[in-house]
């Protein structure tokens, strides 16, 4: 009996202790570039899961019921914000327990208004191209007059690398030190990852050019390029004939180079704004639609802006 007492003590030694780090967190991102940057602090540690996958917009998304789940299981959610992807309001504010991050509100993120002047048609105007968003309107938010595709900034993505850092140190304290590690090594990532952007971009800087959606004004404010407006004002609705019009005629009086399609988006549009023209037709992808999620997924979306840019811009 004493041998087995004996043995049981030891085996009772040997067993992990309970203050021992508990299970990984589980974390949901909204988007592609949100996703990879939390992959990027969470890597060693944990998986977060992507809620939009490949080339789903989040304007207008409908949650799939697994969705809905994966949402009211997490513990905590990183997402643009309610200026982006409407369809989460409603769903957040129902699920209890979770915490919610709103990545446009993090400290040191810099947000620009929409642009409403000069090349840039008011966003809020109603005529047969522009409406407001209808699942926005349903949620009861009026239209916001922030520009919310702040993940387009390498600048804005240190300052949302650093509210993830903070905000999965807090839920998940025992990986706090691989937390701050990860945050530290990403946001020195990203800025080799600007300054090798504005060596890449030097060349077509000045050389006006038409994008698909207003979805670039951060990227283009951080490497001064000449975006000179764009095809259609709500990426949910079909380009009218007054609108094509329009963009046959800004193409020729500005001298544009370029005009830009979106991966989800028929390039037949552009083929017919460009007809007749000396304008040459371009892909830019704001989310990464057809990239591999995980850590690398931020920086090979930068690096496909400026290459995509620089091939149709002539470099």
């Amino acid at each position: 009996m004493n041998l087995l007492y004996a043995l049981s003590i030891v085996m009772i030694v040997c067993l992990p202790s309970s203050g021992a780090a508990g299970p990984d967190p589980n974390v949901v991102a909204s988007i592609k570039p949100v996703h990879a940057l939390v992959a990027g602090v969470m890597q060693g540690v944990g998986e977060p899961v992507l809620l939009l996958k490949g080339g789903a917009s989040p304007h207008g998304y409908n949650l799939r019921p697994s969705e809905v789940q994966s949402l009211n299981q997490a513990q905590v959610v990183f997402w643009i914000g309610r200026e982006l992807e409407t369809f989460l309001i409603k769903p957040l504010g129902n699920a209890v327990g979770v915490r919610s991050v709103e990545l446009l509100r993090a400290p040191g993120v810099e947000t620009l208004p929409l642009r409403e002047s000069g090349n840039w048609e008011p966003h809020a105007h109603h005529d047969d191209d522009d409406e407001h968003d209808h699942a926005q309107a349903e949620a009861g938010h009026r239209h916001s007059d922030v520009d919310a595709h702040i993940w387009l900034d390498p600048r804005n993505a240190m300052a949302m690398v650093r509210q993830i850092g903070a905000v999965l140190s807090e839920v998940d304290p025992d990986h706090k030190a691989d937390y701050q590690r990860n945050a530290a090594a990403l946001s020195e990532r990203l800025q080799q990852l600007e300054q090798s952007l504005q060596k890449q971009l030097e060349s077509v800087r000045g050389k006006p050019y038409i994008v698909f959606h207003d979805a670039y004004q951060y990227f283009e404010r951080r490497f001064a390029l000449t975006a000179t407006g764009s095809i259609t004002l709500n990426s949910e609705r079909p380009v009218g004939a007054r609108r094509i019009q329009d963009i046959r005629e800004r193409i020729e009086n500005n001298q544009v180079i370029c005009v830009f399609s979106e991966p989800q988006f028929k390039p037949t549009l552009v083929e017919t704004l460009i007809k007749d023209s000396s304008a040459k037709s371009g892909v830019l992808d704001p989310l990464g639609a057809d990239l591999p999620e995980g850590p690398e997924a931020y920086f090979q979306l930068l690096n496909n802006l400026a290459a995509g840019l620089r091939a149709c811009l002539g470099i």
